[in-house]
């Protein structure tokens, strides 16, 4: 599969981060990721922005923490995304973080309730964009006696490109990633890892995500980029993540990045 290179913006005003997609996608960008944080800049009204502002690149979340958001209205934001940039949506999901950095908003802490809630969240999303009425689990209940509110939020996408997190080698959750149409791996740290991970999930097509930095060369970018490529990598995600996200210096930077283009292999 052709490698294809997105960015992540870390942070910045609404304003700031528009400015950003926009130059991504003159400077030659796949796609454009933004962070979705319990609380701030929200990432929904920013990629339906992005999708007004752009043409051609994809646009979404890394990553929605799926077990902590109502998955039908995560469907809904998806899917009135997908409309508007025209079939350009990605949905990136995980169990979401606990990490001492991050707000604590009582949500479910639990690990494996939270695999179960998002595994259902999976199923009912896909079945809210393909048309469906209802949904009953174990976590969720959804029904609706109506069926134009499902007719007018169908996605563009069929299906919506959905990226999960899954860990190597955790057969179950590779499982899980064997069901979406890309996996963010954990754990498959090194090229020949990730090989190793490619191999069992043993689905060709399928997206596989890796994420890192690069330096403005063309040259030295490629030659990092090169050895998760030959592995399996079909994205590269070119990030900035250390603090703080939103200094005028971390601007300059992530802007100077995205200016110079995405890593190419020739």
């Amino acid at each position: 599969m052709t490698l294809r290179c997105g960015v992540v913006l870390p942070g910045g005003t609404a304003p700031e981060q528009l400015k950003q997609a926009v130059l991504a996608e003159r400077a030659g960008w796949d796609g454009v990721f933004v962070w979705e944080a319990a609380y701030g800049v929200d990432a929904w009204s920013l990629l339906a922005a992005m999708a007004a502002a752009t043409s051609r690149v994809k646009l979404g979340t890394m990553l929605t923490p799926l077990p902590w958001r109502r998955p039908w209205k995560v469907a809904s934001q998806v899917a009135t995304l997908d409309q508007l940039s025209g079939g350009r949506a990605v949905l990136a999901v995980g169990v979401g973080a606990v990490t001492t950095d991050l707000p604590l908003t009582g949500e479910e802490l639990d690990l494996r309730t939270r695999a179960a809630m998002m595994d259902e969240g999976i199923d009912l999303m896909r079945a809210l964009w393909a048309g469906g009425l209802s949904y009953q689990g174990t976590h969720y209940s959804y029904a609706v006696g109506r069926d134009d509110l499902a007719a007018v939020g169908r996605p563009v996408q069929n299906p919506v490109p959905i990226w999960v997190v899954a860990v190597w080698p955790r057969p179950k959750s590779l499982r899980r990633g064997q069901r979406c149409e890309g996996v963010i791996p954990s754990g498959a740290d090194t090229p020949a890892r990730l090989g190793e991970m490619r191999a069992w999930l043993d689905r060709p097509g399928q997206d596989v995500i890796v994420d890192g930095e690069t330096p403005a060369d063309a040259g030295a970018a490629a030659e990092i980029v090169r050895p998760w490529a030959e592995a399996g990598c079909t994205w590269w995600l070119e990030t900035r993540w250390e603090m703080p996200h939103h200094s005028p210096e971390r601007m300059a930077q992530i802007e100077a990045r995205i200016a110079a283009g995405p890593p190419r292999l020739g």
